[in-house]
């Protein structure tokens, strides 16, 4: 999934603190970026001529996050009148969807049900502003299954959602298979249990049989993919190993049979717990019907349990939201949540470098080592030791790095001019560099400026006197940019 349009010039992030989530430590120094991909990595790096230099005075830096299920067409919680809507319309929201989720920090994401290759080109070609997109294009459902939008009452013929295709029988699975795989699907999703937004089945039910399941693998084997499957209940995720799927979504109904089924299959287990707090709170403010709504108890607390659950057994667990509508915006609280049953570095990994294992792109994103895509997420505190950095970037995530290029950032660029940079001062200090006057090392004074924010290492330069040679009696007569004097009030 390389990127049609390349960074115009390198990238150097200067004077970090480099996690390899893999191994869980920390290394002090640089990397530099060349056409999208990190060219090196250690302390002192030469800067290239023209390059754009980011000096992040000791901050934390982590591989760009990955949120192995959305749905980045969901501008609605009402999925089933998604289908009705123009095409066009949906485009739009998806992109504001994926602008925020880059903003968030997830410069990779896997869709499970809506995003297609479309969506996938634009972001690629720098059409629409987002996260890399991995996609399985239309789920697989079984009619009245989790895929089925239609009310017990509505007789009307089956026909496609822009999410899902119903397909019967084992014929009519091996053709969808074959039709999703043929326009670019990285995986196959089938529902393979019961769900929440579905209006007419039950959350314990199991759906498709061994059958139809074991051909969808087969088909998306023989395309060197892979089957995701929604399953809430231990039944439905025991089927789903045993067909040999490879990907269970939610989960939240396990037991410990099932977790000792997933981990000697290898499998891997996608929670997704922040949409059912965000469904239970807000659901019903952006679409979600009242019959669906009333689902969420059934899985809302048992999904931390499971969690902790797979967590204790070993299970390689991946970071998942499943958020919809305006519910988006809560992407980043998974995290928080996770971090009651799980240790920070487990929650990062889930979302780093065991994500990219599961999207087959291990060396490609989910690391920060040489040769990877250049996607970093720069945090003013250590997620080690407080993952509620991650769950608020807004406030603790002043630049975020797609493909080598800066795409959010509250940080001032340099360019540079060739030679070698000062080495890094320790723990994030100022660097120490020669006296103009030949005496002894002494330390470069910040740029002026406020005091920085608690737990923040970065520095901002802002005016602070007026200009010279103009009167405040001046500036009161004549106004400021432009804009007219106030009258002075009468005394």
């Amino acid at each position: 999934m390389t990127p049609d349009r390349l960074p115009e010039r390198p990238l150097l992030l200067r004077n970090g603190r480099v996690l390899n989530p893999a191994a869980g430590q920390y290394t002090e120094g640089d990397l530099l970026a060349v056409s999208g991909r990190i060219a090196e990595a250690g302390p002192g790096l030469v800067v290239p001529p023209g390059a754009e230099v980011r000096d992040l005075r000791g901050a934390f830096v982590l591989p760009g996050l990955i949120d192995a299920h959305v749905h980045v067409t969901a501008f609605t919680a009402d999925l089933a009148s998604i289908g009705g809507t123009s095409p066009f319309y949906v485009a739009t929201h998806a992109a504001r969807i994926m602008s925020g989720m880059l903003d968030r920090g997830f410069t990779t994401v896997r869709d499970v049900a809506g995003g297609d290759y479309g969506l996938a080109n634009a972001q690629a070609e720098g059409l629409i502003r987002g996260p890399r997109l991995y996609f399985g294009g239309r789920a697989l459902s079984q009619t009245g299954g989790h895929g089925d939008g239609r009310g017990p009452g509505d007789d009307s013929p089956v026909a496609h959602s822009m999410d899902c295709r119903l397909a019967d029988g084992v014929d009519a699975v091996r053709a969808a298979a074959r039709d999703e795989l043929r326009k670019g699907a990285h995986h196959i999703k089938v529902m393979a249990s019961g769900g929440v937004a579905s209006p007419t089945d039950r959350i314990d039910s199991v759906q498709y049989s061994m059958d139809e399941l074991v051909a969808v693998v087969d088909e998306a084997a023989a395309a060197n993919r892979y089957v995701a499957a929604h399953a809430y209940t231990a039944r439905a995720v025991k089927r789903a190993i045993e067909a040999g799927i490879r990907s269970i979504e939610h989960g939240n109904l396990i037991d410990d049979s099932t977790v000792a089924l997933l981990v000697s299959a290898g499998a891997f287990l996608v929670p997704t717990l922040v949409t059912y707090w965000a469904l239970k709170k807000e659901g019903r403010d952006f679409g979600l019907p009242e019959v669906s709504w009333l689902k969420v108890d059934e899985v809302l607390d048992a999904g931390l349990v499971a969690l902790e659950r797979a967590h204790r057994g070993g299970v390689r667990l991946v970071y998942g939201t499943d958020l919809l509508g305006g519910m988006h915006r809560h992407q980043s609280e998974e995290f928080r949540i996770r971090s009651a049953v799980q240790p920070p570095l487990d929650v990062i990994q889930s979302a780093t470098s065991v994500a990219a294992e599961l999207l087959g792109a291990v060396g490609d994103v989910g690391t920060l080592e040489v040769g990877a895509y250049a996607d970093a997420v720069v945090l003013d505190g250590d997620p080690l030791t407080d993952i509620g950095v991650l769950a608020d970037p807004a406030a603790h995530m002043p630049l975020v790095v797609q493909n080598g290029v800066v795409v959010r950032s509250s940080l001032r660029p340099r360019r540079g001019r060739g030679g070698t940079p000062p080495r890094p001062g320790p723990r994030g200090c100022a660097a120490r560099r020669p006296d103009p006057a030949g005496s002894p090392g002494r330390t470069a004074r910040p740029p002026a400026g406020p005091s920085p924010r608690r737990r923040s290492t970065f520095r901002t330069r802002r005016r602070t006197a007026p200009r010279r040679g103009r009167s405040s009696r001046a500036r009161s007569a004549s106004g400021t940019r432009g804009r007219p004097a106030r009258p002075r009030a009468a005394r």
